[in-house]
C-alpha cells in the first residue's frame, strides 16, 4: 500500500520549520555549537517491493534548522542494515539533492531525481539495488517530483516545465515583476518513455498528487487549474486516461472546508481512498478517510464521527484500508473496518506518543514497512517490520540525549478537552520561565519530535520550560475540533492557550512573571495577536506572522486558503477579517516583540511583518525586525537558521532573565 507521510518535519513542515528557526532581537548571543553533534534526519524513505532494501534521503540538520544543506541517498539491506551511499555526479554540495526515491516493480533498481545546483532544473537517474553506479535517464528543464512505478515497470513523474521556483507555497517565491496575469507553469503527470517525458495529464491542470490505476490505463489524482501554490484548497479528484491524457472529475469536495490529499487506488482498482478535511496547507495533512468507487463515483466515509484525525491512508496487500491517525497525544496505525462492518471500532495496530514518517509503500506480500520514529527524547532512527514488530535498523543518532522532562498536559476550557506538551529542564530549582510555542496551521498539531541543538535545547539548558499547546483548530480530536476556530481566529484559541498556561503552572513551578511567547506562520499571527490582547507575556517573537488580515488578503500568494476559515473573501466580509487583525488593536501592545520573515515568503509576505514592526516602533514599544534575503516560508540556509536561533535566545534572555530587564 501507499500512504501519505505522517512526520512532523514534513508537515510542516511549518510547525517544526518555523519554530526551530524562530528568532528575535539584536545583540545576538552564540548558540553553543563547538563539539555538539547535529541530528541526522531522514527526509524520505522507500521500501523495495520484496522488503529486502530501504532507500532513504538523509542528512545532518544545521543548528536550529530543518533543512540539511548536504543530502545523501542511502540504500540499506533490511536483513543486516548494511548501507551503500549512492554517488551523485554533481558532488556532495548544497542543492545537489537526491529526492523522490522509487523502486521498480521487480525491486532490481531504484529511480530518483537530482536537483541541479543553483537552478530549478532536475535530472532523473536510476541505480541498481546495490547502489553502486547511477545512470542518468534524462535531463529536464524544470522540476521533477513524485516518482511512481506501475506494475508493468512504467515510470511516471510530476513535472513542471520551465519552473521559476521550487514546487510548493512554502518555497521561496519568484520575484514579483512583469505581467502577473501570465498563465503559470502547471505541474503535470508525465510518463518516462525512451529517455524523454510524455505528458499524461492536461496542460491546464496543476496535479498535486496521483496514483497509478492497477490496470495501467491511467491515473487518479488531485488537481486544480491555475496557480499551483494558490489552488490546492480547491483541488478536485480526477481520473486521467494514459492513452490521450484526458481528465474526468471523479469527486468534487462537499464544501469549501474539505481539502483532498493522498489519493490511493485499491489493489483491485475499484476504489480510491483520500483524506478529506479542513487543512490549512498542503503538507499539513488531516481529516477523515473517504473511499470513492471508480465506476460510479459513489462515496463512503470510512471514519464517520471520529474523535481522531486521519493523517495518512493506504491499502494493505489484501485490500484492507489502513490509516495513520493522531488520537490525542498518540500516533496510531489502524485497520479501518470495511463497508459491511463500519460501526466497529478501528483495530489499533500501533500506538505511541511519538512522530512517525512512513515509507511510501508496504512490501507485499510480506506486509512490512519502513518508518522513521522519534519523540521529544528519542532521536530519529529508521525501523522496518510489521507494525506489531518494528525492528530498529539504524543507530546514526545513538548517544544523542535531549535535556527535557516531558509531560503530556491535559486541560479543559469552554467545553473542550485539550492537550499540549510541557517540556521541563532536567533540574528545576525554584520557579522557572516558560516560553509557549504556538504551532503553524492553524489546522496542524505539535507531535513529539527530537529537536536537536537549537532553540528548544538552548531554552531547556538555560533552565526554562517550554510549552507546546494544541488549542481548538488543531488536529487530534476530530473534524469538529479542527473547525472550532473558523471565523474566530485569535479569540477562542487564545483563551485555550492561556488556559493551557494556567494548567502548566498547576503542574510545575512556572514563574508567571516570566512568560514568553513565540510561533511561526499561524503561530506568528497568534503571537502578534496575543500581545494586543494581554500583557501577560513579558517577551514575544513572531516568525512569519500576519498582522492585518485585510491587507494580507491582497498580498499573499495563497488566498484560497482563507475562504474555508473565514467563510468569504475580505472584500465580501471585511468585518470578520478586521475582528482578528492585530493591527486594529496595536495601541494595546506593551510586550517587547521581535519579528522576522523570509524576503520571498509566499504564504506570509514580508510586508505583514514590516507593518507590525513599524507600528510598534512608532508607538515606542521595544521591537526589532529581521528579513532574511532570498528565503521563503521557513529558513533554508544554515547561516540564517543559526542567526535566527541566536537572536531568539538573546531577546528572551534579555526580558526573561532576572536583572536583565530592569527588574
Amino acid at each position: 500500500m501507499r500512504y501519505v507521510r505522517n512526520d512532523v518535519p514534513a508537515c510542516a513542515a511549518l510547525v517544526t520549520l518555523l519554530l526551530a528557526c524562530a528568532a528575535v532581537g539584536a545583540g545576538a548571543m552564540e548558540v553553543p555549537s563547538s563539539g555538539e553533534r547535529l541530528v541526522h534526519r531522514f527526509l524520505d524513505v522507500a521500501l523495495s517491493p520484496d522488503g529486502s532494501r530501504v532507500a532513504s534521503v538523509e542528512g545532518d540538520l544545521p543548528v536550529g534548522g530543518s533543512y540539511p544543506e548536504l543530502r545523501d541517498l542511502v540504500i540499506r539491506r533490511t536483513a543486516d542494515g548494511r548501507a551503500a551511499t549512492v554517488p551523485m555526479t554533481c558532488g556532495r554540495v548544497p542543492q545537489c539533492w537526491p529526492g523522490s526515491p522509487a523502486w521498480s516493480a521487480d525491486g532490481r533498481h531504484l529511480s530518483f531525481t537530482v536537483r541541479v545546483p543553483g537552478s530549478h532544473d532536475y535530472s532523473l537517474y536510476t541505480v541498481d539495488a546495490d547502489g553502486a553506479v547511477p545512470a542518468k535517464v534524462l535531463d529536464f528543464n524544470g522540476t521533477l517530483t513524485g516518482l511512481r512505478y506501475a506494475a508493468d515497470g512504467t515510470l511516471a513523474v510530476l513535472a513542471v516545465e520551465n519552473a521559476v521556483k521550487e514546487v510548493g507555497a512554502t518555497e521561496a517565491g519568484a520575484p514579483i515583476a512583469g505581467d502577473l496575469d501570465t498563465p503559470p507553469a502547471e505541474q503535470r503527470i508525465a510518463v518516462v518513455d525512451g529517455g524523454r517525458l510524455r505528458f499524461a495529464s492536461p496542460a491546464d491542470l496543476f496535479v498535486y498528487e496521483y496514483d497509478w490505476r492497477p490496470d495501467g490505463r491511467g491515473f487518479v489524482g488531485t488537481a486544480a487549474p491555475g496557480d499551483g501554490d494558490n489552488n490546492w484548497w480547491i483541488a478536485k479528484l480526477y481520473v486521467f486516461e494514459q492513452s490521450d491524457g484526458a481528465a474526468h472529475i471523479l469527486y468534487t469536495p462537499r464544501s469549501i472546508r474539505e481539502q483532498l490529499v493522498g489519493p490511493q487506488v485499491s489493489p483491485d482498482g475499484t476504489r480510491v481512498a483520500v483524506i478529506a478535511g479542513l487543512m490549512s496547507d498542503f503538507g499539513l495533512t488531516g481529516g477523515e478517510a473517504l473511499t470513492i468507487r471508480l465506476d460510479d463515483g459513489s462515496v463512503e466515509d470510512a471514519t464517520p464521527d471520529s474523535k481522531a484525525t486521519v493523517t495518512g491512508i493506504g491499502w494493505s496487500c489484501r485490500g484492507d484500508l489502513m490509516a495513520w491517525r493522531l488520537a490525542g497525544d498518540q500516533t496510531q496505525w489502524v485497520n479501518l473496518p470495511g463497508p459491511a462492518d463500519r460501526a466497529a471500532a478501528p483495530r489499533v495496530l500501533y500506538s505511541a506518543a511519538e512522530s512517525v514518517m512512513a515509507s511510501e509503500s508496504v512490501a507485499c506480500p510480506s506486509g512490512k514497512l519502513a518508518v522513521v520514529r522519534q519523540s521529544f527524547t528519542s532521536p530519529p532512527e529508521l525501523a522496518v517490520g510489521t507494525p506489531e514488530q518494528l525492528r530498529v535498523l539504524t543507530s546514526v543518532n545513538a548517544g544523542l540525549v535531549s535535556p527535557a522532562v516531558v509531560r503530556s498536559l491535559h486541560w479543559q476550557n469552554e467545553g473542550f478537552e485539550e492537550q499540549g506538551w510541557l517540556l521541563l529542564p532536567p533540574k528545576v530549582s525554584g520557579k522557572v520561565p516558560l516560553v509557549t510555542i504556538v504551532h503553524g496551521g492553524p489546522a496542524g498539531a505539535v507531535r513529539p519530535s527530537f529537536a536537536g541543538p537549537g532553540l528548544q535545547w538552548s531554552m531547556l539548558e538555560r533552565g526554562w520550560a517550554v510549552f507546546y499547546p494544541n488549542p481548538r483548530g488543531s488536529f487530534g480530536q476530530g473534524e469538529a475540533y479542527t473547525a472550532a476556530n473558523v471565523r474566530d481566529f485569535g479569540h477562542g484559541d487564545l483563551r485555550d492557550i492561556l488556559a493551557g498556561i494556567d494548567a502548566a503552572e498547576r503542574e510545575a513551578p512556572i514563574d508567571d512573571a516570566r512568560l514568553g511567547l513565540t510561533g511561526g506562520s499561524y503561530g506568528g499571527f497568534m503571537t502578534m495577536w496575543a500581545v494586543t490582547q494581554t500583557h501577560r507575556f513579558k517577551a514575544a517573537v513572531a516568525a512569519a506572522g500576519i498582522s492585518n488580515w485585510i491587507s494580507y488578503y491582497g498580498e499573499n500568494g495563497i488566498d484560497e486558503w482563507m475562504l474555508p476559515f473565514f467563510g468569504a473573501s475580505a472584500y465580501e466580509d471585511p468585518e470578520v477579517y478586521a475582528r482578528s487583525s492585530a493591527i486594529n488593536y496595536i495601541r494595546n501592545v506593551r510586550t517587547p516583540t521581535f519579528v522576522y520573515v523570509g524576503e520571498r515568503d509566499v504564504e506570509c509576505p514580508a510586508p505583514q511583518t514590516q507593518e507590525f514592526w513599524h507600528a510598534l516602533k512608532a508607538l515606542g514599544v521595544p521591537t526589532a525586525i529581521m528579513i532574511y534575503p532570498g528565503e521563503g516560508h521557513g529558513l533554508r540556509e544554515a547561516a540564517h537558521s543559526k542567526d535566527a536561533v541566536e537572536r531568539t535566545l538573546a531577546w528572551f534572555d534579555r526580558y526573561l532573565t532576572p536583572n536583565r530587564s530592569g527588574r
